[in-house]
């Protein structure tokens, strides 16, 4: 007989929250009672929140902003964490924004919410949905909507402040809260680091750092599992040259198109050729770019892919054959040693593996609070990647923790598994809807992780 863990490897974070289908199509009901009694008070706020909660929320969603362009958003974070009686300091990278507050002595505890949008036009049908559209760097134009619970993460953050601040009697410690820009191209973290977050800004060294993130699990599941969570990852763009002119007269060109597909082709064969089939590995190409005329011939052609790892030997192989499977491309038509494809890399990550005994230390509040079998503690590594943990820069000793919240509505999440479907929708499509119950409710979980870090009075 397979078991569950076993279940769990063979079909990833889809099995994952399938298996929670086994709760009720209600939300878990959060249950203060087992909880410290600050935890208990901190609850009670928040359920008064949850008009203000909604607000905050829509008005977010409905102006969403790619990363590195979160100034509104940012302005929002600023002005209410600056309210609270926070130490705020803006611009970290552009949009970044970092909230300090101290109130005695005690451990110190920082948490990031991530704000930036994606390019992609929202089809949910709700009356705040996003009709944003923006003019990129290249000139065009693209829809932008808040497919990814980036939305949520900020609502919860600026609660999760809100809550604290009326509770400072009761609590000790410092609190730094991070709102960090351009997590969707993996390079925001690394950005803020490189402004100077930890020199410039002078801030405090965190005993503990932790964030959450949106999942299509229903509303009242925590997923918060020790170990690797989520892959590493490059952005790579491949630029082939070539020799353009008319279509007409393919013989007096080199056409870079070819070579782009040629390669293309031959990427596909590094899975399971040159990676092991059993080692966790993802190549994928997302844009091809090149000329935009019937009979020309075009002299550059342009790959995006995306690659996700675990290993970084892996990460070596893939990118050894992919150069190797790119230079072939050109030569076999006949570019020169000085005309061979260029590579550029964007944003890259490491994996993101969680504090074995950190994250058990926030699974023991999180079961009082949702109930034993709404905490999953046990699931697979994703090939989804973050670039979060990249905010402590080179300081590799403070425990770190990655969660996930369930946001989907549990009556909509059973329905699309009836029809067989692992889940009613995935982030980044244009269906992708943070359920309103779930503001209160992640709050809540990310409220009491704080409250479970800091001394209590």
């Amino acid at each position: 007989m397979v078991n569950k863990v076993q279940l769990y490897r063979f079909l990833g974070l889809s099995a994952c929250v399938l298996l929670s289908s086994t709760l009720n199509a209600q939300p878990a009901e959060v249950n203060s009672s087992n909880l410290p009694a600050v935890s208990q008070k901190a609850i009670t706020i928040i359920d008064g929140q949850t008009e203000w909660l909604s607000k905050v929320y829509k008005d977010i969603h409905e102006h969403p902003e790619l990363g590195f362009m979160e100034t509104r958003t940012s302005a929002i974070v600023a002005k209410e964490l600056k309210s609270l009686g926070f130490d705020v300091k803006t611009g970290i990278a552009k949009t970044g924004v970092v909230g300090i507050l101290k109130n005695g002595n005690g451990p110190t505890v920082m948490y990031r919410a991530d704000m930036d949008a994606n390019t992609v036009q929202e089809a949910t049908g709700l009356p705040y949905a996003s009709k944003v559209r923006v003019k990129l760097d290249d000139g065009t134009e693209t829809p932008v909507a808040h497919m990814c619970g980036h939305d949520a993460h900020v609502t919860w953050m600026l609660s999760m402040a809100k809550t604290l601040v009326a509770l400072k009697k009761e609590w000790s410690g410092t609190i730094i809260l991070v709102a960090q820009p351009a997590e969707e191209p993996i390079t925001g973290a690394k950005a803020m680091v490189t402004d100077g977050l930890w020199t410039k800004y002078n801030l405090p060294k965190p005993d503990y750092f932790f964030a959450v993130h949106t999942t299509p699990a229903p509303v009242g599941v925590v997923i918060n599992a020790p170990g690797p969570r989520m892959a590493g990852t490059d952005q790579l763009d491949v630029l082939f040259k070539g020799v353009g002119g008319h279509g007409s007269l393919p013989m007096l060109t080199k056409n870079p198109i070819s070579m782009a597909a040629n390669a293309v082709t031959q990427y596909q064969t590094i899975m399971g050729n040159a990676v092991d089939p059993q080692q966790a590995a993802v190549l994928s190409i997302g844009s091809i770019q090149a000329g935009n005329s019937n009979n020309v011939i075009p002299s550059t052609a342009l790959v995006k892919m995306n690659l996700r790892w675990f290993d970084p030997k892996i990460r070596e192989t893939m990118l050894n054959n992919i150069k190797f499977m790119s230079d072939g491309a050109a030569e076999m038509q006949g570019m020169g040693k000085d005309q061979l494809p260029t590579f550029t890399f964007k944003g890259s990550s490491t994996p993101v593996v969680n504090n074995k005994e950190f994250s058990a230390r926030l699974n023991g509040p999180l079961k009082a609070l949702l109930g034993e079998k709404h905490v999953l503690t046990e699931y697979p590594a994703v090939m989804g990647s973050e670039d979060v943990h990249h905010l402590l820069g080179d300081q590799k000793d403070i425990p770190f923790n990655f969660m996930f919240i369930g946001v989907a509505d549990p009556v909509v999440f059973a329905n699309a598994v009836k029809q067989g479907k692992p889940v009613p929708y995935i982030p980044h499509s244009p269906n992708y809807v943070v359920d309103l119950k779930a503001l209160p409710v992640g709050a809540k979980v990310t409220t009491v992780s704080m409250l479970e870090l800091l001394n209590k009075k």
